[in-house]
């Protein structure tokens, strides 16, 4: 994850530093050549000497960016995000932390860099969340405790759900699943080859079944048997379908989830943004989960997500098996970036 936006983010901060170094340098040439100059006819006094010589040194020593030079050298660093799939809200976002943090500060030369970079990793703090506990949520909450998963077909979202329930199982909580998507063909016999080798029951009807009614039973189920977890599969048809939204509303509506998880692929960037974004806008979501981070080498999503959402990122998905499921953790996602 990050291997381009690493290595571009380096690239180009180091562009930066040295733009911002070449620049500075020439404007006190300058001004020390007409400081010669003026010395030579002896335009200046003793004391004015002085104090133009301890200037100069100054200027040698520490930068002071103004807006326009900020600008100017601010663009290297948001073509890199573009390039990597950082959605503009969230380029607004480190530009304007960046300009607070950056213009009109005394920096020393030599930190000018590291300056930058301690500027952007303050920002990334405060663009990603950090999720709850999802097992102390659970341990805590009502019973049986019931999360639906969104998400459009091909985004991982029913291997999402049984590497969720592997996760849960390690720490000692059954579940019992809802075969809610009664649109996909074969979707349920996905959902019960997972169930089978985790061990877990699927409560289901006939493709083409009132999912709401679904979810319903499952949940009647775990009540009766008294199961902690219900977890709800859901259609995954396109996010902007009309019909599919109104079928989640009545999900939601008919099974009261205690969580609603929006599942998305980190390898298509932006579309993994405004998927969330429309799904957040219509049935609402609580977190995110998103798959394929292994190999996201640009890690736009990840990054934009949250900022866009305002919801945490729960878990990565970073493998097939059933335990390539990490939590979400803001500090690693910065170190990984090598700031």
């Amino acid at each position: 994850m990050f291997k381009f936006l690493k290595e571009k983010l380096k690239n180009a901060v180091s562009a930066i530093k040295n733009s911002i170094t070449k620049n500075k340098e020439e404007e006190v040439e300058k001004e020390v050549k007409e400081v010669e100059i003026k010395i030579e006819k002896g335009e200046f006094k003793a004391e004015e000497k002085k104090g133009f010589i301890q200037k100069i040194r100054e200027r040698l020593t520490t930068f002071k960016l103004n807006e326009a030079e900020f600008e100017k050298v601010f663009w290297e660093l948001e073509r890199v995000l573009l390039e990597n799939n950082v959605a503009m809200a969230t380029i607004e976002k480190i530009h304007d932390n960046l300009q607070e943090k950056l213009i009109g500060k005394s920096i020393k030369k030599g930190e000018l860099e590291k300056a930058i970079k301690e500027s952007l990793k303050e920002t990334l703090e405060q663009i990603l969340i950090n999720p709850f506990n999802l097992i102390e949520k659970i341990k805590h909450g009502e019973k049986p405790f019931v999360i639906v998963f969104f998400g459009i077909n091909g985004s991982g979202k029913t291997t999402t759900i049984a590497k969720v329930v592997h996760f849960l199982q390690k720490h000692n909580i059954d579940c019992v699943l809802a075969a809610s998507d009664t649109f996909r063909a074969a979707s349920i016999e996905q959902l019960e080859e997972h169930a089978k080798k985790l061990k877990v029951e699927v409560i289901k009807h006939k493709y083409g079944s009132d999912p709401a009614a679904v979810a319903f039973d499952a949940i009647a189920h775990a009540k009766a048997r008294k199961i902690k977890v219900v977890l709800i599969d859901t259609a995954g048809r396109m996010h902007s379908n009309i019909d599919l939204m109104q079928e989640m509303k009545k999900i939601c509506k008919v099974s009261n989830p205690n969580l609603k998880l929006f599942v998305g692929e980190a390898i298509i960037g932006n579309d993994a943004v405004n998927q969330a974004q429309e799904f957040n806008d219509k049935v609402g979501i609580d977190a995110i989960i998103l798959t394929k981070a292994d190999v996201d080498e640009k890690g736009g999503a990840s990054i934009s997500i949250s900022h866009i959402t305002g919801k945490p990122i729960l878990f990565l998905g970073i493998g097939q098996k059933y335990d390539d499921i990490e939590v979400f953790d803001k500090k690693k996602i910065i170190k990984s970036l090598d700031l």
